[in-house]
């Protein structure tokens, strides 16, 4: 199995890459040593014949420039978004032993060896995790060779467990989540990027409760640099508009649909040429959210 530099993954990403991702890198690729990219400063994952890098990446400003806050028109979005949010219809009756379970399809950068690096194509994947945390969780990818691997328990009493019971426990109040992003969020060259990247896997693994989904997409508002992208595509071809980021040379891309605002996925694009081989303009990452339920058992469909 390859091995993870765990002390690089924020919080989240710990949990949707090392556990959910790397399951399929290990069924994918032959063991071999982690090395990180000196470019890409979310974690990069690559091993020797097919290893994948999970990736979206940092911006580096100048010595003593700093970032601008969000943009007038990103604060009106994300608060569209959160209102949305907030009419959501929570699910009811939730017990400890259920699942959360999300259908998606996206693929991420690769890079083999010192080789140039490759979008993957897009591949169907399910998980199953466990309401409370206490129990092994399940991802169903059919392109690995184990498509049915188990995903480890979450160590209770993590501030930054992303379990659907301790998110109900998260602040309602906008303020106070963006403390909340700043205490466990970590990673990237800065805060505010850690704190774009776990807005995002919050977003796109797990099931936030309506009044905490509000509040985390008010608290991003508040975090420097972000902007509104008026068209963007996900991984399942279905364009929206996204709130964005840059850092070092790619755009990661937010992206809700234009009129219900829900959250559809994510991309990520070049905005210069990069070191690994990707040009301006091109797409790095895409993922899409095609279904978010509560289940009885692992396996269980909607």
């Amino acid at each position: 199995m390859t091995q993870l530099p765990e002390r690089d993954l924020p919080p989240g990403r710990h949990r949707l890459l090392k556990e959910h991702l790397m399951t399929e890198i290990r069924h994918t690729a032959p063991p071999a040593p982690a090395r990180t990219s000196p470019r890409w400063r979310r974690p990069a994952l690559v091993a020797a014949a097919a290893a994948a890098v999970v990736a979206t990446f940092t911006v580096a400003l100048p010595s003593g420039e700093s970032t601008p806050a969000a943009s007038k028109e990103a604060v009106s979005l994300l608060e569209e978004v959160a209102l949305a949010a907030e009419k959501a219809q929570a699910p009811t009756d939730v017990r400890d032993d259920q699942f959360v379970y999300i259908r998606s399809k996206g693929g991420w950068t690769t890079q083999t060896g010192d080789g140039p690096a490759r979008l993957q194509p897009v591949h169907q994947r399910e998980v199953w995790l466990s309401v409370d945390g206490s129990r092994e969780g399940m991802l169903h990818a059919p392109h690995v060779r184990s498509d049915h691997e188990p995903l480890e328990k979450q160590t209770p009493g993590i501030p930054s467990n992303t379990n659907y019971r301790h998110l109900q426990t998260l602040p309602t109040d906008p303020d106070e989540m963006y403390e909340w992003l700043n205490s466990v969020s970590e990673g990237g060259n800065s805060k505010d990027e850690a704190n774009f990247f776990l807005v995002g896997d919050l977003s796109r693994e797990s099931l936030v409760p309506p009044a905490q989904a509000a509040a985390l997409y008010r608290a991003a508002a508040k975090i420097p640099g972000v902007f509104v992208v008026d068209d963007a595509v996900d991984a399942a071809g279905r364009h929206g508009v996204a709130v964005a980021r840059i850092d070092d040379g790619e755009r990661v891309e937010l992206i809700f649909d234009k009129k219900t605002k829900e959250f559809l996925g994510e991309r990520e694009v070049a905005v210069e040429d990069l070191p690994g081989g990707f040009e301006k303009g091109e797409v790095t990452g895409r993922f899409a959210v095609l279904e978010r339920a509560v289940v009885d058992k692992r396996g269980e469909r909607p």
